[in-house]
């Protein structure tokens, strides 16, 4: 997988997974939440979930009408905006290093799925 490199990104896909959650979706979940800043795969989050990529595919599918690498991007995306907000440009913060710090390897590609998911170009949350 390469982060990033898709456009489509539901933010509102990103939801904690509670009990009422087969045990195949909540594992990857944690595992996705836990590794989100790491290079993941899906043999990584199958591996996590302790099942077959398919497996966890249709779970996701099921579980989050989501995949498993859409939800990841999601939490990528939510936390790029939470440092986006906290950042400072006067302490050297940019909008490419943060996307970069969150597997977004195309910082206009991100800026783009930014804007959409949030309604303004990331570097307007930055200066803010």
């Amino acid at each position: 997988m390469s982060p990033g490199t898709t456009t489509d990104v539901d933010v509102d896909v990103h939801l904690d997974a509670g009990a009422d959650r087969p045990a195949t979706l909540r594992r990857a979940v944690a595992f996705i939440e836990a590794h989100a800043h790491e290079p993941v795969t899906l043999a990584d989050i199958s591996d996590a979930a302790r099942t077959s990529p398919r497996a966890v595919q249709y779970a996701f599918r099921r579980g989050l009408a989501t995949t498993p690498t859409g939800y990841l991007r999601g939490v990528r995306l939510e936390r790029a905006h939470h440092d986006l907000q906290v950042g400072d440009p006067t302490r050297g913060d940019t909008v490419a290093a943060i996307a970069a710090r969150w597997g977004f390897a195309k910082p206009g590609r991100f800026s783009a799925t930014y804007a959409r998911a949030y309604g303004r170009p990331p570097r307007q949350t930055l200066r803010q």
